[in-house]
Parts: C-alpha cells; sequence; structure tokens
C-alpha cells in the first residue's frame, strides 16, 4: 500500500463506520485521479484508490470522513459519508471508455475489503456501489463490477435465487432513497443485483432477486 494523502476529510461526528461504498475513477488516466483525490480545491476525496495493476493507494485514514458520496442517501441516512468508507477503482468510466476491472485491481480490492471488514461491522447489505446511494446522480461502479465474485469471498451479497415477487416501491425498504425517481432507483438496482438487463423496468426477476435480498439481510 502507498500512502497519498488527501487534505479532504473532516470528523466523523461520532457515527460509526456500517457501510463501504464502492465506485470508479471516471477519469482518462489513474494518475489524473489521484491528483484530483488529494486536490484542496476538488473537495473530494476517498480512503483508497485500487490501480488496475493492483496497487493500493491510501488517502485518508479509516477514522476519518472521506468526502466521496457527495449527496446520498441509504435506510434513512442522508450523511453516507460520515457512516461509509470509500474505494475508488481505476476506470475511465462510462463517459471514457468504461470496460472490466482486472484481475489484479479485483484481488487487490478482495484483500483491501477483507482487512477492512475486519476492523469494522459492516452488514453485507451495506456493501454498496455510489450508484446504489445516489441513483440519480451516478453510474459507478457500474455494471461490470463483479459483485458476485466479491460476495463469494464473503464481500456484500449476492442473490443465488430468484423467490416469490415483490413490487419496486419496496425498494425503499431494502435501503434505496425514497425521494428518488423510481426509474434510477430501478436501474440502480439492476446495476447492482441484475446487470445483464439494464431498462429500468420492475419485473418478475427483479422482484425476486429483492425478496431474496429483503429475507437475506433480514430488512
Amino acid at each position: 500500500m502507498i500512502e497519498r494523502p488527501s487534505p479532504n476529510h473532516d470528523d466523523r461526528g461520532g457515527a460509526a463506520v456500517d457501510m463501504l461504498v464502492f465506485h470508479y475513477t471516471g477519469m482518462q488516466t489513474a494518475e489524473a485521479a489521484l491528483d484530483r483525490l488529494c486536490d484542496p480545491a476538488a473537495k473530494v476525496s476517498a480512503h483508497y484508490t485500487v490501480d488496475e495493476n493492483g496497487t493500493v493507494y491510501a488517502h485518508v485514514p479509516e477514522a476519518r470522513r472521506a468526502w466521496h458520496a457527495g449527496v446520498s442517501h441509504w435506510a434513512g441516512v442522508s450523511n453516507v459519508n460520515a457512516r461509509s468508507i470509500g474505494i475508488e477503482l481505476v476506470n475511465p468510466g462510462h463517459e471514457f471508455g468504461y470496460r472490466a476491472f482486472s484481475e489484479a485491481q479485483i484481488a487487490a480490492l478482495i484483500a483491501l475489503c477483507q482487512g477492512i471488514l475486519s476492523r469494522h461491522s459492516i452488514p453485507a447489505a451495506r456493501l454498496l456501489g455510489h450508484s446504489d446511494v445516489a441513483p440519480a446522480r451516478k453510474e459507478d461502479p457500474g455494471e461490470l463490477f463483479p459483485w458476485a465474485r466479491l460476495a463469494k469471498e464473503g464481500i456484500g451479497l449476492w442473490p443465488d435465487w430468484i423467490e416469490s415477487g415483490l413490487g419496486p416501491q419496496v425498494l425503499t425498504r431494502f435501503g434505496y432513497d425514497p425521494e428518488a425517481p423510481q426509474d434510477k432507483t430501478i436501474t440502480a438496482f439492476q446495476r447492482h443485483f441484475r446487470p445483464q438487463k439494464l431498462d429500468g423496468q420492475w419485473d418478475g426477476e427483479c422482484a425476486g432477486l429483492l425478496a431474496w435480498l429483503l429475507r437475506t439481510a433480514g430488512v
């Protein structure tokens, strides 16, 4: 791990860490992303960045609040930054040529997450993408992010069967923002749990996946 400190952080205000939020950098190069995360004028940061070659950069101590989620919401919490650790993955994103995450990058991410989860009590249902906590604004880490593989390593949830269905209004029970546009919320849910079809339309498969998630998460 390489220390590359960012000045962009502040106090958590006594909030305990109970979320882990994944992002992609969405910039053309890794160096441009690292420079921005460490630029005081940008007023953004994350706790860690994982490069495509597997190098991990540490920006903000886990005890401090990094500025990564912006305007966001999950399960009644609107100050996601205060309760989360943010990880950026180097990837140009949808704007500059979204591509699959590399094997070295994901292996390094798994090791990093396992360490974080050993230090903080973060429920599996609260390992989230930026698009989950800000569905009206964000698409990252995107439909190519390997949620299923991470779940096999004990990192997050991935449904392994489909149960009887529920309507899209129940997405708010899982944690999604009740104020976000429903089509954006459905697309964010699909991007995380049904990435092979992103149409913003609620169907039986989505309904069954949500039922499994709610039962497994106990919410």
